[in-house]
């Protein structure tokens, strides 16, 4: 006879390594003294090392935000939760495959997809999703090892700090990153770009950035790099007022626009690369290139805006006025839109699951038993990281309540998802895999801080196989 939830411990999924995933898998494992129940769980990711967001979505050259994946290591180190790394939900393994060996499946699978931008020329060549660069430079196994860095000029599209990245990223000077974790591949790439002004351009003014202070002071921290403003974009109507008055992060932001604006005048020298911000501007076409016989290149060459004007309620309408700014390059920066789990219900005008409070909806908005979601993909793309606890907080107290209710799994022991894995070849990794991979970058780093001039705390592994035949060595 099969054992039951009273006898055994309750057998719970977590799909997605990222920080949302971790928090879910650390609170649920803590809360098993607190409430007299036992959990064994088993967090699952499509990449061979763990972290998501933190490892493949944030700037390499942000330690501070980085060392978050210290208080993650810690989670994962003790123990209690399994890492089942390089599996991929949908195609490794089924939806199905996880309902019979587990009772409670939690979805923690981010968004990794750009939002949208629905203007004429987008599609051209040089037109690129901020996102799939974000990837690239921070050296995703799925993304190819090349980008495309010939633009001289290049537009930014966005107000929020993943605009600021991309920025900063292609405006720096790039032996300023070597003392990052920044691949071989991605310094070299920067290194032989020929770009010599980056513009972001923002929709509303600069009382409504979504930027955060530290991200936007960051910017002045960048070598022989000028950051360029303009007067006319610093019109603020009452809701602008109020909001700084009412925002110590809103004024702390205007305060050092502003601050910029007056110092530039007093520039006596000028840099290799100028960061250009520019708000009321609303994109309406990009631009396509001319060969001399006045046939279209198929590739950027310019992006026009048209001038926007704050309403008095902080939000802009259009002034009819338009111009154009010569570019060869435009990165779209407007957000990130979760990814469809084919068999779990799917909201597809927001890009999250269908969930009330974290647990899922299917199409009758009824509660699909043993089915949860937290983080990204289940209150979409908003917020810092620091919010996805919230979110971990309200899905794992759902879950504990449910626990009397959850539909028992057919194969609920340990090993049988590992002989599942096996039985299928998937070459999965593990927390010690991790260990070893972990290990293996710093080693790399290492190297590189003897021959260099630079020291390095480490050096990212691209290639998948590699990563995966790092952490699946027999010490």
């Amino acid at each position: 006879m099969s054992e039951t939830l009273n006898s055994r411990p309750t057998r719970v999924a977590v799909v997605g390594a990222g920080p949302a995933g971790v928090y879910a898998s650390d609170i649920l494992a803590k809360a098993q003294k607190k409430h007299n129940m036992r959990f064994s769980i088993d967090l699952f990711d499509r990449y061979p090392a763990p972290f998501g967001l933190i490892r493949y979505g944030v700037a390499p050259d942000h330690p501070r935000i980085k060392g978050i994946i210290k208080a993650l290591h810690k989670v994962m180190d003790r123990g209690d939760v399994r890492l089942l790394g390089n599996v991929d939900i949908g195609s490794d393994v089924s939806i199905e495959d996880l309902r019979a060996h587990y009772d409670a499946v939690i979805f923690a699978t981010g968004a990794i997809k750009d939002v949208e931008m629905d203007i004429p020329g987008v599609e051209l060549e040089g037109s690129f999703g901020a996102a799939d660069f974000v990837s690239w430079y921070d050296g995703h196994p799925d993304y190819p090892r090349d980008w495309p860095l010939d633009a001289e000029q290049v537009a930014v599209i966005g107000n929020g700090n993943v605009a600021l990245d991309v920025a900063r990223v292609l405006s720096k000077q790039p032996h300023d990153l070597l003392s990052t974790e920044i691949p071989e591949n991605v310094y070299q790439g920067l290194a032989a770009s020929p770009v010599t002004d980056v513009h972001i351009f923002g929709r509303r003014g600069p009382a409504q950035v979504k930027f955060t202070p530290l991200e936007l002071r960051e910017l002045s921290h960048s070598e022989d790099v000028d950051i360029v403003l303009y007067e006319e974009d610093f019109d603020f109507d009452e809701a602008s007022d109020e909001a700084i008055k009412s925002s110590n992060q809103i004024k702390t932001m205007v305060n050092t626009l502003a601050n910029w604006l007056i110092e530039q005048e007093e520039r006596t020298e000028e840099s290799s690369r100028k960061l250009h911000l520019h708000f009321l501007h609303q994109p309406v076409k990009i631009l396509e290139g001319q060969d001399s016989n006045g046939e279209g290149t198929g590739k950027v060459a310019g992006i026009r805006f048209e001038r926007m004007e704050l309403d008095g309620s902080g939000n802009v309408t259009g002034t009819g006025e338009y111009q154009d700014y010569p570019v060869q390059a435009v990165y779209r920066a407007i957000g990130y839109f979760g990814s469809e789990i084919n068999g779990i219900p799917f909201d597809s005008k927001r890009g999250v699951l269908l969930n009330e409070a974290g647990r899922v909806l299917d199409e009758e908005g009824r509660h699909v038993p043993g089915t949860y979601a937290t983080g990204w993909i289940k209150r979409g793309p908003v917020g810092l990281i620091g919010h996805t606890k919230g979110d971990a907080l309200e899905t794992i107290g759902c879950l504990l309540e449910d626990v009397g209710r959850l539909p028992q799994a057919q194969n609920p022991d340990e090993d049988s998802i590992i002989e599942l894995l096996e039985s299928r070849g998937v070459e999965y990794t593990t927390w010690e895999g991790w260990l070893k991979l972990d290990e293996h970058e710093l080693s790399l780093g290492a190297e590189a801080s003897e021959s260099g001039e630079v020291q390095r705390e480490r050096v990212k592994v691209v290639p998948r196989a590699d990563m995966v035949r790092i952490s699946r060595a027999q010490r």
